[in-house]
This record gives structure tokens, sequence and C-alpha cells, in this order.
């Protein structure tokens, strides 16, 4: 009987203190698929969060690329996205940084409107790749 291999579990982390805190990684890979943990627009070479949604939204897609890249893939390779924002009235304001990271690929989406664990935050984004 031969056993077949399983794939290697991959974790990357940003180096978050959230990831710490709350024992997650930032993305897990295993086989074809990797999946982002939901991120916030911190900028980790400054350690702070902007107030503007839309730098928010731009530093989180930077991180989510980061950690994709870490684990062996692309932005090309998000098949599905989900974007949790504070208000409605952010929306605006976020849509042409999601359009510009996200209007090539086309992933399935979902935008949920929630509250977030620290005040200042308006926007995290969570992603699911795969190349297979």
């Amino acid at each position: 009987m031969s056993k077949t291999k399983k794939p290697t579990r991959k974790h990357v982390s940003s180096g978050s203190e959230w990831e710490v805190k709350f024992g997650y990684s930032r993305a897990v890979a295993q086989g074809d698929f990797c999946f982002v943990s939901g991120t916030t627009g911190t900028n980790y070479e400054t350690g702070k969060m902007p107030e503007s949604a839309a730098q928010q939204t731009r530093n989180a897609v930077t991180t989510i690329d980061a950690a994709l890249q870490a684990a062996g893939f692309e932005m090309g390779h998000v098949v599905r996205v989900q974007y949790t924002v504070t208000s409605r009235d952010v929306i605006e304001q976020i849509q042409p940084e999601l359009q510009r990271a996200f209007g090539a690929i086309k992933p399935a989406a979902t935008m949920v409107i929630a509250g977030l664990i620290e005040d200042g935050m308006k926007v995290e984004i969570e992603v699911t790749a795969f190349k297979g």
C-alpha cells in the first residue's frame, strides 16, 4: 500500500502584533491554496494606521501582496476576497483602490459592514488564492 504525501503547509507572518496576540498567521499556504487572513491598513514600516480609508486599503493590499509572494503566490491567483468596512461612507473612498488591486483579477467578492477591532480601522481585506 503506497502512502500519499501530504502537501506541505507554509505559514507566513507580516510581523503584526495581532498575529502574536491572537495566535494566527498572516497567510497559510497548502498545496494550490493560500489563505490570507483579514488584513487592515497598518503601515508596517511606520507601525501607524493612516486616517484615510483609501490609504488603509492601499496598505492592506501591499501587505496581502507581500504575504502571497512569501507563500509562492501572486495577486493574479486571488479567487475570493472579502472586504469588511466600518461604514457605507468609506465605500466610495476605497472603490478606486479596490479597482486598481482587483479589477483585472475579478475574484468572487463579498463586502460586509461591521465594526473592526480598533476605532481607527476602516477596512479589512481577506483573500483566498488558488494556483492549480
